[in-house]
């Protein structure tokens, strides 16, 4: 698979062994489209954190390609990739240190340059696409944890990304702060990768999703259709949460 013009991201025969050995990623090829909200799942040890480390940069890939855009993931171009790629982490406390919720969501941004009325405008446009406007004088640890994750979203967002990366995104959150997620993530007009465990919510936010499994993409397809696929939940030790049921029509 070559590098298709117009995607938002190619990844391409992307392989990754650790310095013990282990292969991570033996493999992998998919692409997303501009503006597609797309589910990566698979079992522990899959491959889908080192996966999303390749996406940025953070870890560089023993073969294959990674493509933003039209902009190759290498050293050189580092800094734009970064800025085009947001990762929101399973902790939003590896993403807030700053005394004020407004300073954290600046801080990429004033990295990039910006200062003045600009800054404080592209803070308050990130505060408000998750629902946290008016929290910029607000410490993040007096925050509930749904609230920091919405504003570790917000820290990504103020980058304006061309794509958003999202790692667990649901994990450690009650229903409510669930559902204040999910509206934040489809009200969004950024391509997103949602990198999870919750099958449940990869099918309310994600239309298509990719399985990974051993390092290989085991299968990819609808989102609704994967999970109504008896033999391909099996193979990759995905199940559904007891009581939860696809309608009829799905299977």
């Amino acid at each position: 698979m070559s590098h298709a013009a117009g995607t938002a991201l190619t990844v391409d025969d992307l392989r990754h062994r650790y310095p013990d050995g282990r292969v991570a990623l033996d493999g992998v090829s998919f692409t997303v489209e501009p503006g597609e909200r797309v589910a990566i799942l698979g079992p522990n040890g899959a491959g889908k954190t080192t996966l999303v480390l390749h996406l940025n940069g953070i870890l560089a890939a023993s073969s294959g390609t990674v493509h933003v855009g039209d902009l190759g993931v290498a050293k050189a171009n580092l800094a734009e990739i970064r800025r085009r790629v947001g990762i929101v982490f399973q902790d939003p406390d590896d993403q807030l240190f700053m005394p004020t919720v407004g300073e954290d969501v600046a801080f990429g941004p004033y990295q990039l340059g910006l200062r003045g009325a600009a800054l404080e405008d592209r803070v308050a446009e990130a505060l408000s696409a998750v629902g946290m406007a008016g929290c910029a004088e607000r410490s993040p640890h007096h925050l509930s944890f749904g609230e920091r994750r919405r504003v570790a979203v917000a820290t990504v967002l103020s980058m304006r990304p061309e794509v958003l990366v999202l790692d667990e995104p649901s994990s450690n959150l009650d229903p409510a702060a669930r559902r204040e997620l999910a509206d934040v993530l489809t009200s969004l007009p950024v391509t997103t990768l949602l990198v999870t465990h919750d099958l449940p919510y990869a099918l309310q936010l994600c239309p298509r999703s990719i399985v990974l499994n051993e390092g290989r993409v085991a299968a990819v397809g609808p989102t609704r259709s994967l999970l109504a696929d008896d033999a391909v939940m099996r193979a990759n030790r995905l199940e559904l949460p007891y009581g939860f049921a696809l309608s009829p029509a799905d299977r």
